[in-house]
């Protein structure tokens, strides 16, 4: 039903009401023996009294609120429109000398407050017999809540409260021993967190909740620790300063994210200087169609460069980049993909004369470990010559900065891959001594 349909509904009710209650008050009155003279009074001002009196309802906000929602301020709203309703009907009564008993206006009006108010309330509880019905048939998802304070008590209130949620909250877990034992809204709380996995799997839950606004990331993150053994679907609540109202609402719960897992604040990236060397600049990224490169390509482009070439000797990765960008930027990006090798140093010099890039990302290199154990001098002719090549160029062509994309293996190397890698970095640092272009490495660990 619609909520004009239901307020109307509740307006004829409140007229039956409100006439019902003075015809009970006259017959408590005279023992149901009316006398005819105020059975005639009732029949002449019920229909105007009635009106003024609905529109006083109307003036307090008594149709404004449904009665699902149905409230103590609710409440004592009825009883000032009641009273004053009350006082009105006596008034018109003196004025035009309709008088009924002084008894009948009291005892009306207790009656009208008693009538319209149970009116209010029996549709609450109606309402939430139904829902505890439909509560135990219904194939609701078993959630734990994790956190005995004031925002899981508010959580199992609003899941209690709103029936169309598919929740059912079934066991509480809180370190406190003070709390355990006791319940919230008729929820257990059942133990500490080294029993999470235990009572999980005891009350079958399906989704684990953890209510804990105030704890600090490190906390979340052992906390979720112990969840993952569950297997169960983990959400959570953020944190204090990110509800502005500092109220828990169910629309705050949110899936656990990476950074939940962190066990300390996320590092914001300062973009400010990345945009101030990549801003209308034309910048070359080598490798650049493989996972690493791609990736590259796809942050670059948000700091508005004049062009970007993206080169690589694999043409399936470098044209599904391709793709992916020009369907992303369409013609807001002037973009080239080059094939190419960076063994080829005269082809790598005929790219830097044409098209002049002021910025390298050198991304291009065999990076599988297994892989260059067999193949060594492969690794040598493209992760060493291949670097030398790409720098000299850089260096030969004025470029303001070459980064090259190196690997945390090449840290004491243990590997003919991580080995390269280090005799890359030590290329370009010795360029860096002798050229106008600044050289920097950049080590990655597994990606």
């Amino acid at each position: 039903m619609r909520a004009s349909s239901k307020k109307l509904v509740l307006l004829i009710a409140d007229v039956m009401l409100i006439n019902a209650a003075v015809l009970v008050a006259l017959a408590i009155r005279f023992e149901f023996n009316i006398p005819m003279q105020y059975i005639n009074t009732f029949s002449f001002t019920f229909i105007l009294l009635t009106f003024m009196k609905i529109t006083i309802y109307y003036i307090f906000g008594l149709y404004t609120n449904l009665m699902r929602y149905t409230s103590i301020d609710q409440l004592i709203k009825i009883f000032l429109a009641v009273s004053l309703g009350t006082v009105l009907e006596y008034t018109f009564g003196l004025y035009y000398q309709l008088m009924m008993p002084k008894s009948i206006y009291i005892l009306a009006a207790v009656l009208t407050f008693l009538f319209i108010s149970s009116s209010r309330i029996s549709y609450r509880v109606w309402r939430r017999i139904i829902h505890l019905a439909q509560e135990k048939t219904a194939g609701k998802v078993r959630i734990m809540i994790i956190g005995a304070g004031d925002a899981g008590e508010m959580v199992i209130r609003e899941m209690k409260t709103h029936e169309n949620i598919s929740y059912e909250p079934a066991v509480i877990i809180d370190d406190s021993r003070s709390k355990q034992r006791s319940s919230i809204h008729g929820v257990p709380v059942k133990g500490g967190r080294k029993k999470i996995v235990e009572i999980a799997a005891a009350y079958k839950i399906d989704e684990i909740i953890i209510a804990m606004p105030s704890a600090s990331k490190e906390e979340i993150s052992k906390i979720l620790n112990i969840c993952k053994q569950t297997k169960c679907k983990l959400k959570t609540l953020p944190g204090l300063y990110e509800m502005i109202d500092r109220k828990v609402r169910i629309k705050y719960i949110r899936e656990v994210s990476i950074e939940d897992l962190l066990g300390r604040d996320e590092i914001v990236l300062e973009t400010g200087p990345i945009s101030g060397y990549l801003k209308d600049e034309v910048v070359l990224v080598t490798g650049g169609g493989g996972s690493i490169g791609s990736e590259l390509c796809r942050q670059i482009v948000k700091f508005s460069p004049k062009k970007l070439i993206v080169l690589d000797i694999y043409e399936n990765g470098a044209y599904d980049l391709q793709q992916e960008l020009v369907n992303t930027y369409k013609d807001k990006l002037d973009m080239e993909v080059l094939i190419a090798s960076v063994r080829d140093k005269e082809r790598l010099r005929a790219i830097f004369r044409e098209h002049k890039p002021s910025v390298v990302f050198h991304a291009a290199a065999h990076k599988h470990v297994p892989l260059m154990e067999h193949n060594p001098a492969e690794a040598i002719k493209n992760n060493v010559i291949g670097t030398l090549n790409t720098a000299q160029c850089a260096s030969e062509f004025e470029v303001k900065r070459f980064v090259m994309i190196s690997t945390d293996k090449a840290v004491n190397p243990t590997n003919i891959m991580g080995a390269s890698k280090r005799v890359a970095e030590m290329v370009i640092q010795s360029l860096d001594k002798i050229s106008k272009t600044e050289f920097v490495a950049v080590r990655f660990g597994n990606v």
